[in-house]
């Protein structure tokens, strides 16, 4: 009867120190078994959140190679520590079975998709923007000297930050593309 009673919370309130039932009282022995995600973590990874343009900072907990947790950094000078619902909910972007892992094509006129080796989707790019470079290339317009292609267009996310955007600008305007542009300014 006695550990029957010592392990009713109720009893354990009103005859400990605890009289609210805040602290021990209300603890089971499962309760005190319990390890959070983050403490049985084998290294911790700095990242930021991949939705909007805010750059909120993230700590991604990660055990045997896998996402366990992902939470906002607290010594973030952006949101310290906090993240928004869907920010909060990053892991499932992460670790949903339902994620695709692989690169998908459909060819012109095709009803099916098909899976590509990154190597040969990579390689299918290049020859597409070497293409549209070329074949769209201007040397003037109007009689002024412009060096610059028509083919090809920048429209940046808003979830990418400013570095990315920089990056993106230097690389488009290497090429000789004129229009790009970014979400987050429209």
């Amino acid at each position: 009867m006695k550990t029957w009673l010592d392990a009713w919370p109720v009893f354990r309130q009103l005859t400990g120190p605890d009289p609210l039932g805040r602290g021990l009282s209300a603890r089971s022995k499962a309760t005190e078994n319990v390890v959070s995600r983050t403490a049985t973590a084998d290294r911790v990874v700095q990242s930021v959140c991949p939705y909007c343009s805010v750059g909120c900072a993230q700590r991604v907990y990660v055990k045997d190679e896998q996402v366990v947790q992902i939470e906002g950094d607290p010594d973030s000078p952006v949101n310290r520590g906090r993240l928004c619902p869907k920010g909060s909910a990053s892991k499932s972007l992460v670790t949903s079975p339902t994620r695709v892992t692989k690169v998908r094509y459909r060819r012109p006129y095709g009803t099916e998709w098909e899976d590509l080796d990154l190597d040969t989707a990579m390689e299918m790019i290049a020859d597409r923007v070497l293409d549209a470079r070329r074949r769209y290339w201007q040397d003037e317009c109007e009689g002024r000297r412009v060096n610059r292609t028509m083919g090809i267009a920048s429209l940046g996310g808003a979830a990418l930050d400013n570095e990315e955007n920089y990056l993106m600008k230097k690389l488009y305007s290497a090429m000789g593309a004129i229009q790009i542009e970014n979400q987050a300014r429209i």
